[in-house]
């Protein structure tokens, strides 16, 4: 295991995370290769700490969050870690409860770069992020079952983001499949699948991207569309309108005027 602390304009020191933080963008690095980025109490304890920073941190506008080598972005939780006593229903806190940045509170969006493994504990982290790149090589699947384990909070995070028959059949079949990036892709949970040399510039691109644009808009938009999930069309319209009048002051309409009648525009890529 990596016991190397960074600190670069952020929270830490740590040694179970590497964060770097520029232009706008924090950069979340799992840092325990040697066992496929699991997450053990400490990894946690540090995630909470870079989320409660993230949320606070004017400086930072987006987070691309991915795992340290290629063979995983991370495979849920330590093993190790998991107490041989006699398990207590009544005791028993779920160490992934505190893993997710919007289960922090953080409305910054979230650049998942997926290299390699993402399975069982790592749906914590993936179904709360906002963007998820794959590289060709990544792989997804949900080994509880084989473990007996039942698969509860991960597949109830992928509900919402894959069909439901991709979810069932996923935490039903445990270890004995693994879906592709491309399938990923075209379930909906991947939005863009690179060359596995190529991940960390397409998930930058797509961080500074969003990091370029107005963090007041950004950030109204994330909220409402993420509160909308669980609301009817007319909750969700109501919500809407409470965001749109948050997220939009005569300062910002009045600077995106500006930049509009000066025939300012984005570069932009087809994708």
């Amino acid at each position: 295991m990596s016991e190397r602390s960074e600190r670069t304009g952020g929270p830490g020191p740590f040694t179970r995370l590497r964060y770097e933080q520029a232009d706008g963008v924090a950069t979340v690095t799992l840092d325990r290769p040697d066992v496929h980025n699991a997450f053990d109490t400490t990894m946690v304890d540090e995630i909470e700490t870079v989320w409660r920073h993230v949320r606070l941190d004017d400086d930072v506008r987006v987070v691309v969050l991915t795992g340290a080598g290629d063979r995983a972005f991370c495979t849920g939780i330590d093993r190790s870690e998991i107490p041989e006593a006699e398990y207590d229903p009544y005791t028993y806190e779920d160490p992934g409860r505190r893993l997710g940045p919007k289960s922090q509170d953080v409305w910054k969006p979230v650049v998942a770069a997926v290299n390699g493994m993402a399975c069982g504990g790592a749906f914590y982290l993936l179904g709360e992020t906002d963007v998820i790149v794959a590289a060709d090589t990544a792989t997804f699947f949900d080994p509880h079952v084989s473990f007996s384990m039942p698969a509860v909070f991960e597949p109830l995070l992928l509900l919402p983001r894959m069909p439901f028959g991709e979810v069932l059949r996923m935490a039903l079949v445990g270890g004995a499949e693994r879906m592709s990036a491309e399938h990923a892709r075209s379930v909906g949970l991947v939005s863009e699948v690179v060359p596995a040399a190529e991940l960390a510039e397409a998930a930058g691109r797509v961080a500074a991207a969003i990091a370029a644009q107005p963090p007041a808009a950004v950030q109204a938009t994330l909220r409402t569309l993420w509160a909308a999930r669980d609301l009817t069309p007319q909750q969700a319209t109501d919500l809407g309108n409470v965001f749109l009048q948050l997220g939009t002051t005569a300062a910002n309409l009045a600077a995106g005027n500006r930049r509009f009648t000066a025939g300012e525009r984005p570069p932009w890529r087809l994708r």
